[in-house]
Formats: C-alpha cells, sequence, structure tokens
C-alpha cells in the first residue's frame, strides 16, 4: 500500500461526485483518480486505473453497483469497494457485503465519517456504518437461532483455529509465524486449509466471518 490513497468515485449524479472529490482532494494523502456514471464505466475504470478504492453508489442507472462490485471483486480481488448508498435496509446491505465490499456508508453521515471510512477500508479493515453493525448482529443472531451458524468450524484444527484469529487479527504471514513458532509455508498451509474449509475467498470474508462468530470483536 502507498502512501497515497487512489480513489475513483461511482455516482450518476455530477453533483454528489463533484461534492465528493472537492473534499477528498483537499485532502494531501487522498488522490481522486477517477470518475464513472454507472456501473459498467467503473468497471472499465478500474481496470485502466487500479485505484486503491471503488467508492460504489448502489443505485444507477444500467448496471447498479451491485453487479459491478462482483465483477470488479472477481477481476481485480486487491481492490477494495466502499458502497455509498441512501439505502438502509437489510436487501442491499448483505447483498453487497457477500459481493466483496469491505465498506458501507449511508450518505446522510458526515464528511469527517466519511473520511474516516475510507482510511479504516484501505488499511485493510471492514467498515460498517453503525445502523448496518446492528443489522449484521441481529442477522447472527437470527443464524444463531435457526442453527445455521454450525458452518463448519467444529472441523478446524486447534492450529487452524489459531491462525484463523490471527490473520483476521491483521497479523502478516512472518508474523504468525513467529508468534506460532512454525514457519511460513507452515502459516499459508494452514491459511489455506482454513479458507477451503470454512468456504471463503479473501481475507476480508475471513474478517467478516471472525466477526459473526465473535472471535475478533470490532475492537480488535
Amino acid at each position: 500500500m502507498g502512501q497515497t490513497m487512489r480513489v475513483l468515485i461511482v455516482d450518476d449524479h455530477a453533483l454528489i461526485r463533484d461534492g465528493i472529490r472537492a473534499m477528498l482532494e483537499s485532502l494531501p494523502d487522498i488522490e481522486v483518480v477517477g470518475e464513472a456514471a454507472n456501473g459498467q464505466d467503473a468497471i472499465e475504470k478500474t481496470r485502466q486505473l487500479q485505484p486503491d478504492i471503488v467508492m460504489m453508489d448502489l443505485t444507477m442507472p444500467g448496471m447498479g453497483g451491485l453487479e459491478a462490485t462482483r465483477h470488479i471483486k472477481k477481476e481485480s480481488p486487491e481492490v477494495k469497494v466502499m458502497a455509498l448508498t441512501m439505502h438502509e435496509n437489510d436487501e442491499h446491505f448483505f447483498q453487497i457485503i457477500n459481493a466483496g465490499a469491505c465498506g458501507y456508508f449511508i450518505k446522510g453521515g458526515s464528511s469527517t465519517e466519511l473520511i474516516a471510512a475510507l482510511r479504516t477500508v484501505w488499511q485493510g479493515d471492514v467498515f460498517l456504518y453503525p445502523s448496518m453493525a446492528k443489522k449484521l448482529l441481529g442477522d447472527y443472531l437470527n443464524r444463531v437461532r435457526m442453527g445455521k451458524n454450525q458452518e463448519s468450524y467444529d472441523g478446524l484444527t486447534e492450529r487452524e483455529r489459531d491462525v484463523l484469529k490471527l490473520v483476521a487479527e491483521g497479523k502478516a504471514n512472518q508474523e504468525i509465524a513467529d508468534i506460532l513458532v512454525i514457519t511460513v509455508s507452515t502459516v499459508q498451509t494452514h491459511r489455506a486449509h482454513v479458507m477451503a474449509k470454512l468456504g471463503l475467498h479473501s481475507r476480508t470474508e475471513l474478517v467478516k466471518y471472525a466477526l459473526r462468530r465473535g472471535i475478533i470483536s470490532l475492537n480488535t
């Protein structure tokens, strides 16, 4: 990760794009590399510009933000997507998180909150707007009540559980190797087994899984 956060702004309203651009360009560590007005344009601009973060409006004419996010995460999994939306409902929230977004910001939030959210996502963490974090907790509790939260965690070995927790806490492979007194290649092997057993495809998914299971907390 470089010293400057490179951001692509995706929204079908020019006024919103202009406002976000003006706000971000006033900060020395953020560069707005481009803008897009719809999902297809967002995919093409991401391909060309390889931003660190795509700020993705969800509701746009033509291809919306959800489908665009799926395409972007498939083509460029290292690019982080933060959803930017007027919608504070379960359907949009869970769909975009499942599509691979690592942030969900409600447009009613303040500019200070938005900048903090971007920096959280840039550092590799997950940002959930507070009201949506409550919904995630509610969904987790419902899954527990319905018996849908077994998910294969019981199938992990003790060492695999150690690796899962340390990866979710943001530790690098070398740090994990030092903590557990094993080789980096062994860490990579355990990590691959964890991902396969739990059906996870990225570190973001792993972090969200660990949050749901209570293996780590938002304060970790």
